[in-house]
């Protein structure tokens, strides 16, 4: 399948997302949202950005431990995804499916990423969702590809 990928970092506060390009060679930084587990807002700019970048597929972080287990931001990974595609059945974007992918260690690897560029502090904090999400897809879209590591 061709076509724009989402890729999403969920956290507690803030919601990383990335994009690919058309051809889901590439995952670029979209934007960090902030999460609203009252309106559900960010649910709602998710299905947005969805149509109006003709997303073929949406990818969730799945963030196990190290030792492959499911604990409970892994649980609450699953209960984001289950929010998400009840809000694009609600919208109408049902046909997008939302996968899961591993992402143990995508936040660490995002943060060195930062630093070695010289991004530290608040202006780490500001953009390392959207690189945690950006880690996210690039290795969901080169294990797809076959190119992993």
């Amino acid at each position: 399948m061709t076509g724009r990928v989402l890729g999403v970092d969920v956290g507690a506060v803030r919601v990383g997302v990335a994009l690919s390009d058309p051809a889901g060679v590439l995952a670029t930084p979209l934007v960090t949202l902030d999460r609203d587990e009252t309106t559900w807002s960010d649910l709602d700019q998710l299905a947005d950005l969805v149509a109006e970048h003709e997303v073929v597929e949406v990818v969730v972080g799945l963030p196990r431990t190290l030792a492959g287990r499911e604990g409970p931001a892994a649980r609450a990974a699953l209960g984001y995804a289950d929010d998400l595609r009840e809000v694009f059945d609600e919208r109408g974007v049902s046909g997008v499916p939302v996968t899961m992918a591993d992402e143990r260690l995508s936040t660490v690897t995002a943060g060195r990423m930062l630093s070695d560029r010289g991004v530290k502090g608040r202006a780490q904090r500001r953009v390392i969702d959207q690189a945690a999400a950006v880690a996210i897809l690039q290795t969901w879209l080169d294990a797809r590809r076959g190119t992993a590591p």
